[in-house]
């Protein structure tokens, strides 16, 4: 049984201000939704002190502070962590906007790669992906119109494209870590889930203030042919949509630097790694009772040289100098956000290798739905902006949503 249903934000921002419902409606419908989903899903590891009321309701990953509730990180070694005393600098922000969060949804251990219990809702028996599992199941199941994640690999874009819901990796450094239990301070990002690209663009204005004008943007398309991974249904997805984006008006063109992109993502592990050695010193002390993988990602830092990481940031360093050439005469850089649907099974989150390379940058990015295979699982593509550039890149995302739902202009 299939549970996506996603919960649009934006007809509720709009059933709000015309009176149509009640924050207290929204609360209610959130707590009815989880009750007939939850026991399928396992998205959520805590609820928060909601105040019924008070707000549009909101999933928070559960490697963020929330006030009152504990941050378990998905870890056995977080099992009786006492409730946070303050909320993250980043909650803070979405509260000032009219978010309060319901509750903490399921993260793989320390945002990591050992899968947590959550369920994809549009596909039974495959990955939602990870790490930011539960709050993408939470969006694609209508349990919540906005849920927070966090970007270290692909872990808002990827289950994002495997839930089939919208999400934006926010330009890194864009508001504070503070109070985010992170992996790698040079690449940590803040994330956000919403059904639709037009939905996140609501949010982002709620938060920042800034609008995401809608225009038409000139498009490097991407095939990430270097990296060998990418599936013929996505690789079929990813020119059907550049061809309607050209026939609608768009400037199209290819992206011809694969060797930058694979270079920056050979270079994202060996930066990931050291810095997380380092970040999670206090796990590496007890790795024999960490999960597998983080044991290993962990183990893996702490025998990379200062060297090797100062050569791996070089890479970095010169890949955004190449990338910025580029960005002046190209508004979005347009590939997939996955190697294909989620595979089968649910003891893995699936390959975030096609993020890394964008995420060396700290770029901002958008995961944007529509497409399916042949057995009816989402395909998501994303799209790729300027640094410091997210509500730009918002408008440009609005505009190919509209073209590829069909809309007219």
């Amino acid at each position: 049984m299939r549970l996506a249903r996603p919960w649009s934000l934006r007809e509720l921002v709009r059933d709000l201000r015309e009176g149509r419902t009640t924050p207290e409606d929204a609360y209610q419908r959130a707590l009815r939704r989880i009750a007939e989903t939850e026991a399928d899903l396992h998205a959520w590891v805590d609820r928060a002190g909601f105040l019924p009321g008070a707000g549009v309701p909101l999933g928070v990953k559960d490697i963020i502070d929330v006030a009152g509730v504990p941050t378990r990180c998905g870890s056995a070694l977080r099992a009786e962590a006492a409730p946070a005393t303050s909320d993250a600098t980043i909650v803070t922000a979405w509260r000032a906007a009219g978010a309060v969060p319901l509750g903490k949804t399921v993260t793989t251990e320390f945002a990591f790669f050992a899968p947590g219990p959550t369920r994809n809702p549009t596909a039974p028996g495959h990955t939602p992906g990870g790490s930011s599992s539960g709050s993408a199941a939470a969006v694609a199941s209508g349990q919540v119109p906005l849920a927070l994640g966090s970007q270290t690999a692909g872990s808002v874009t990827r289950p994002a494209s495997y839930c089939g819901v919208a999400s934006l990796v926010m330009s890194h450094g864009r508001y504070p870590v503070t109070g985010v239990t992170g992996l790698s301070s040079s690449l940590d990002s803040h994330g956000v889930f919403a059904a639709t690209v037009s939905d996140l663009a609501i949010a982002w204005s709620a938060l920042t203030g800034e609008p995401a004008p809608v225009r038409p943007p000139r498009i490097l398309v991407w095939s990430a042919d270097a990296l060998d991974v990418v599936e013929a249904p996505m690789r079929h997805a990813v020119t059907q949509a550049a061809k309607r984006l050209r026939e609608a008006g768009a400037t199209v063109s290819a992206f011809l630097d694969e060797r930058l992109v694979a270079d920056l993502t050979g270079a994202h592990p060996v930066v990931m790694a050291y810095e997380s050695a380092r970040e999670r010193a206090a796990e590496l002390a007890v790795a024999e009772r960490l999960s597998a993988p983080l044991a290993h990602l962990l183990r893996t830092g702490a025998a990379t040289s200062s060297e090797e990481y100062e050569s791996a940031r070089a890479v970095i360093a010169d890949g955004a100098l190449r990338l910025a050439e580029v960005f002046g005469s190209y508004d979005v850089v347009l590939g997939p956000a996955a190697p294909g649907a989620a595979p089968r099974g649910l003891d893995a989150t699936g390959n975030p290798v096609l993020s890394r390379g964008w995420q060396a940058l700290g770029l901002p990015v958008i995961a944007l739905p529509g497409f399916t295979d042949a057995a009816g699982l989402p395909l998501g593509l994303q799209l790729v902006g300027r640094h410091g550039g997210d509500a730009e890149l918002l408008g440009h995302a609005c505009w190919v949503e509209r073209v590829l739902a069909g809309d007219s202009w």
